[in-house]
């Protein structure tokens, strides 16, 4: 096997697992998101919005380009003959679009924990290959009825929420102080994933039928998995192709924030966890940043295609610019925080509250902006996009605060607040579908870009009040022998460790 992988050995092991850890969020988000624009295809809408026309006739006349082919917005649709097509209403497709992430909120909570047991690299090796093939299965669902396909989306979610909090899992083991920030932009490889799903889309589908748009990324995400399996592991004393001097800096670089991978493992101190106000703030913090992120995520691209009047190909294209956008914007905040950290300019927990103005306070404002943009089209993808890509600095806040709190527990504490926070996943389709119930007119969406913006904000000042960058004290562990060697008058306060054996 060495022979085989002689090309990869001969690059740095970390860069090795940043690159695959890029990549799992890319086939990750490829699954997760292609369901956003596959379904525009799969429930069409034939008749002409007149909520559009009465608001954009005047632009779509001067510059019919911007628009579908006729002034009057109507969605043409193109697929090959005898593809099937469904008539859901707008509820049960928020109900298909919502599935993924009832299931990814539950699994969400405990992930991290799963992780740091079972170990990250077989975890992610596992809720992959189980989402590659439930994603392959996906059209013959659809077929049988709408539930159906919720209840798969449901168990991808289930499977899916593994996901993050094992990677982080693996950061914590991985990164060194002073190249966190980037490691941590690699798991915003997701954005990359939205925009290449969202941009052949719907070329796939207008060519070979929306089946495809399901069968294609299934296929890849499946051989993923095969190289996963053999390029990553748990953490640079388990690798075994590591160099010596490279698993020296990681482990030294890293110091004794995190424990040893090896046979003990650490049940967390989840109540220490749940009463930590600084944890909570993170909390507070993710839910904000995840609630604009589904929006345009499930949102933008019925935005897009209803109330700015594109037809799919466009609508899967202009739909993935904010995300990269924000991958873009990721990469120079977390240079920028890395170069930061390594000359010690602030403190932790001044960056980090600081960077919350580019990654919450500033898209809120920027949404706020979009719901008054009225009939610009351009305008208005210019807003969305700048607003998630202002969010690229998450790398430096909510995305890497429970890196700073507890190392150790860095999957679990992840976990915890993805899961929280995921439930934005299932209810901001919702809200979309209550708001745009009677039509797709600005007036209609104007309540679901001010939601958003609120909890932008709402969740920054939150954070800037209660929130820190410092490493909590429950995170060190404290080993058993030494507790029972203390002075009686010392605290007996330890963290239980439990033996597993591999």
């Amino acid at each position: 096997m060495k022979i085989h992988f002689k090309f990869f050995d001969a690059i740095p092991a970390r860069l090795n697992v940043a690159i695959m850890l890029f990549f799992a969020c890319w086939i990750n988000y490829m699954l997760r998101v292609n369901m956003s624009v596959n379904i525009i295809a799969m429930v069409p809408e034939d008749k002409t919005s007149n909520t559009v026309e009465s608001e954009c006739k005047a632009v779509a006349n001067a510059d019919v380009s911007l628009h579908n082919d006729s002034a009057s917005v109507t969605k043409q649709l193109r697929q090959p003959d005898g593809v099937t097509i469904f008539a859901w209403t707008t509820q049960e497709q928020a109900y298909v679009l919502s599935g993924y992430f009832w299931g990814y909120a539950i699994t969400s909570l405990v992930s991290g924990t799963a992780a740091e047991l079972w170990g990250p690299r077989r975890v992610v090796f596992v809720t992959m290959l189980i989402s590659a093939v439930l994603t392959i299965l996906s059209p013959q669902a659809a077929r049988l009825h709408y539930m159906v396909l919720v209840a798969v989306r449901f168990l991808m979610g289930l499977a899916s929420g593994f996901l993050f909090p094992a990677l982080h899992a693996l950061v914590a083991h991985w990164a060194p102080p002073t190249e966190k920030g980037r490691f941590v932009s690699a798991l915003l490889g997701g954005a990359i994933g939205t925009v290449v799903t969202w941009s052949l889309t719907g070329p796939l589908i207008e060519t070979f039928g929306w089946d495809y748009a399901f069968y294609v990324p299934g296929i890849i995400s499946g051989l993923w998995c095969i190289i996963w399996w053999f390029l990553v592991y748990d953490s640079p004393v388990l690798h075994p192709r590591i160099c010596e001097k490279e698993k020296a800096y990681i482990l030294e670089a890293i110091g004794d924030k995190v424990h040893s991978a090896g046979e003990t493992k650490i049940v967390p101190p989840f109540k220490k966890i749940f009463t930590s106000l600084p944890f909570l703030a993170m909390i507070v913090l993710h839910y904000g940043n995840n609630w604009g992120m589904y929006f345009v995520m499930t949102a933008a691209p019925k935005y897009v295609s209803s109330a700015l009047g594109f037809n799919l190909t466009s609508t899967g294209t202009l739909s993935s610019l904010p995300y990269l956008a924000r991958m873009i914007f990721s990469l120079i905040f977390g240079a920028i925080g890395d170069r930061i950290v390594k000359r010690n300019m602030v403190s932790t927990t001044f960056m980090r509250k600081f960077f919350c103005l580019f990654s919450h306070v500033l898209p809120g404002l920027l949404l706020i902006a979009l719901g008054y943009t009225g009939c610009a089209p351009i305008l208005s993808i210019a807003l969305i996009s700048f607003s998630m890509g202002s969010n690229g600095a998450a790398t430096l806040t909510n995305l890497v605060n429970h890196q700073d709190l507890a190392p150790n527990f860095a999957g679990t504490l992840y976990g915890i607040a993805n899961g929280i926070g995921n439930t934005a996943g299932f209810v901001t389709p919702l809200v979309t579908a209550y708001f745009t119930k009677n039509g797709n007119g600005f007036a209609e969406w104007r309540p679901v870009f001010f939601t958003g913006a609120s909890l932008y904000i709402i969740s920054a000042v939150y954070f800037i009040l209660f929130g820190t960058g410092e490493t909590q004290p429950w995170n060190y562990v404290v080993p058993e022998e030494d507790t029972e060697k203390r002075p009686s008058g010392e605290s007996n306060d330890t963290t239980v460790t439990v033996q597993i054996k591999n």
